[in-house]
């Protein structure tokens, strides 16, 4: 049996965790992008300013685990709070370091790995918390609004960033990043989150020892069909999301002067948030899957309309849609996970699935830039061995062999929604909607 869910919160609990996690994003923000700039300017190094990039998600993925069974432990309200205390304890530490000049680059290095260590923590707890403020029928809506902040993180924090470096220096920065933490510890200290009630399940591993409990979120997901397949769906797609993103200044530059690269990543960071705030005022579909499978399909073809020309308005367009469309993919995908694990076993599901998604990336920030100078690249050259064959369609030269590339991974979005479409994993019944969530409303279907 299971206990009553407790009396659920207002939205507006929600909506002030969620502002503040939205100035926390931009505050942080500033600090890294800023970082970026200093370390490249001091080193004249690209390798030592990727490293910043390894340094901030490679901790994530190796203890995510471990974050996500101390979540369902602990308090999560107090592990946001020690979280983001512990953060600006880091941004305080470069911030000293800079401001007496003593600040090194492998203080850098050290401090983001600290940094991101509590942000295996906040995101866990947040995403867990989530559950317990907001009715089931509205988790799509709140996906969308937590879609919305980072959004507006990676778009508005460059420009933003790049204009006080300029002016102001680093120090200016990270003094912002410091407000932006102490605003959201006062949401976060206002905002009263419930004991998640427990589940069976839930029971059941609390009685495991640690080493069954590292490993549950992986067990946890290997058994449900579902899950497994969503994991496997949002791997795929953000591998071809991190290589685009490799891809599309080289793309531009080839093409076009570097002052239009601006108009592009612009386009794409406009496309990200129209999406994130669409989300956020409809909420997605009331069947969520069709809604990923849709937004995938959509994205796949966004990917492969960027590779088709030599057009600097097809690759804006292009990249437009691909952002736009993957906050849909996003937030239905986070209101399914939600309203399918029970609650008090979200923070070990959660962190599985944080870590599985976010490595995808670096490998294809690694593998970016081999596939295309070293493979694709030589084969659209002139005389190259697709030349004669796809060349006579897409083009030959410089940047058409990045262009091939784009195309090939935008299959493989559609591959995969197709593959789901064609699979449509059931709820099984001891997946259905956690006790946690507000009974849903009877118009609105599981997914």
């Amino acid at each position: 049996m299971t206990t009553p869910p407790p009396d659920r919160p207002k939205m507006s609990a929600f909506g002030l965790l969620w502002l503040g996690q939205l100035v926390t994003l931009l505050g942080s923000g500033l600090t890294a992008f800023s970082l970026g700039v200093w370390t490249y300017q001091r080193t004249g190094s690209v390798t030592e300013f990727g490293l910043i990039t390894l340094c901030a998600v490679a901790p994530v993925v190796v203890l995510a685990p471990l974050a996500g069974v101390l979540v369902d432990r602990w308090d999560r309200r107090w592990v946001m709070i020690v979280s983001d205390s512990v953060a600006a304890l880091c941004t305080l530490g470069l911030l000293l370091l800079y401001t007496s000049g003593r600040l090194e680059v492998w203080h850098v290095y050290l401090l983001v790995c600290l940094s991101a260590v509590t942000s295996a923590f906040q995101e866990s707890a947040f995403s867990a918390a989530t559950t317990l403020l907001v009715e089931e029928r509205h988790l799509g809506r709140a996906s969308g609004m937590v879609q919305l902040a980072q959004a507006a993180g990676r778009t508005l924090a460059p420009p933003v960033a790049g204009a006080l470096f300029v002016s102001y220096g680093l120090e200016t920065a990270m003094v912002l990043d410091l407000v932006s933490f102490l605003f959201a510890l006062g949401t976060e200290i206002a905002v009263r989150i419930p004991a998640p009630p427990r589940s069976e399940e839930g029971e059941r591993a609390r009685a495991l020892g640690w080493r069954a409990n590292l490993t549950f979120g992986w067990r946890y997901i290997l058994a449900r069909p579902l899950l497994l397949s969503l994991l496997g769906f949002f791997s795929v797609v953000n591998f071809t999301l991190g290589l685009a993103e490799v891809l599309v200044t080289p793309l531009v530059l080839r093409m076009e002067a570097p002052d239009r690269l601006g108009w592009v990543l612009g386009f794409c960071g406009l496309g990200m948030i129209g999406g994130s705030a669409v989300m956020s005022v409809w909420g997605g579909p009331r069947q969520r899957l069709l809604g990923i499978i849709g937004s995938g399909v959509l994205y796949g073809v966004c990917l492969m309309l960027a590779g088709l020309h030599p057009s600097l308005l097809l690759v804006t367009v292009a990249g437009f849609g691909m952002m736009f469309f993957n906050p849909p993919m996003a937030a239905c995908s986070q209101a399914l996970w939600q309203s399918t694990v029970p609650a008090d076993l979200q923070g070990r599901v959660f962190a599985v699935r944080m870590a599985v998604c976010w490595a995808s990336m670096p490998l294809a920030y690694v593998l970016g830039g081999p596939l295309a100078d070293g493979l694709f690249e030589p084969l659209m050259m002139p005389g190259g061995a697709l030349a004669s064959s796809v060349g006579a369609v897409l083009g030959v030269g410089p940047g058409r062999g990045i262009a091939l590339l784009l195309l090939v991974l935008g299959l493989m979005p559609m591959g995969v929604s197709l593959a789901l479409l064609l699979s449509r994993p059931d709820l099984r019944p001891d997946t259905a909607a956690p006790p946690s969530a507000a009974p849903p409303d009877p118009a609105i279907h599981p997914f």
